[in-house]
């Protein structure tokens, strides 16, 4: 299936690993122009090199999605190196789980501020563009209540809502807004071999709450991604499409 993703210019937050560098490479791998972000400089010249040694367009940068300003800024940037944006996926997550005052505002301005500060910048570019689009990253947290019911979990419910918001009142503009709700999702440096050596048993349960026997890997979640910013997509606006392997029990309505 062709995807009509040649040419086309997107924004990625947080593309240095797991879920945000597959989306990334997803992109390139149909012919898009991709520009990502992360907060660690190290990070982003690094996987700036692996992927330009592949012969890839994409162009890293170091931001901050918790600053408005500087997220502004890249986007900014990005539609004016790019000539204009046809999509954006907004991916960063403080990972704040256990409930705090800090972890509550952290979730607050990284979660929910850095998906609506990106889409904010973005939204003048988009509607320039035929085929605007927008994916944002929530969780099968945002939907059932698990271990992560707290900020993590409030927050990427939050999202849910917000993209349908969007979603409604961007249709007649040309404008798609969608959300990918993962499951648990295993990579080198993410939470979950985190948890595995520290706490097995935590692990263990996770693990056997899946009944395909295992988690997702960062490039299952990206191909849903990728395909809900295709012109394949048209047609799918205001969609959470979870990709959890029927990790989660309830049913969506």
């Amino acid at each position: 299936m062709d995807l009509g993703l040649t040419g086309k210019r997107f924004a990625v937050t947080g593309g240095t690993r797991g879920i945000g560098r597959a989306v990334v490479e997803g992109l390139l791998a149909e012919g898009a122009m991709v520009a990502y972000c992360a907060r660690t400089p190290e990070a982003v010249a690094e996987t700036q090199k692996e992927l330009v040694a592949d012969g890839a367009s994409a162009q890293g940068s170091v931001v901050d999605v918790g600053d408005a300003a500087a997220l502004t800024a890249w986007v900014q940037a990005t539609a004016e190196a790019f000539g204009g944006l046809d999509g954006v996926v907004a991916n960063v997550s403080a990972l704040a789980i256990p409930e705090s005052t800090e972890n509550w505002r952290a979730s607050f301005e990284v979660d929910l501020m850095g998906t609506i500060g990106l889409v904010d910048a973005a939204l003048p570019h988009l509607m320039a563009s035929k085929a605007g689009s927008i994916v944002t990253i929530s969780s099968v947290s945002g939907r059932e209540v698990d271990f992560a019911a707290g900020p993590y979990g409030t927050m990427k419910a939050a999202i849910i809502h917000y993209t349908q918001g969007m979603a409604h009142k961007l249709a007649a503009q040309g404008i798609r807004a969608n959300t990918v709700s993962p499951g648990n999702t295993y990579f080198p440096g993410g939470v979950w071999p985190t948890i595995e050596a520290e706490n097995p048993a935590l692990f263990a349960e996770a693990l056997a709450l899946n009944p395909t026997g295992r988690m997702a890997t960062p490039q299952e979640i990206a191909n849903a991604v990728v395909f809900l910013s295709s012109a394949a997509a048209s047609f799918i606006t205001g969609a959470n499409l979870v990709v959890d392997g029927a990790l989660t029990r309830g049913v969506q309505l």
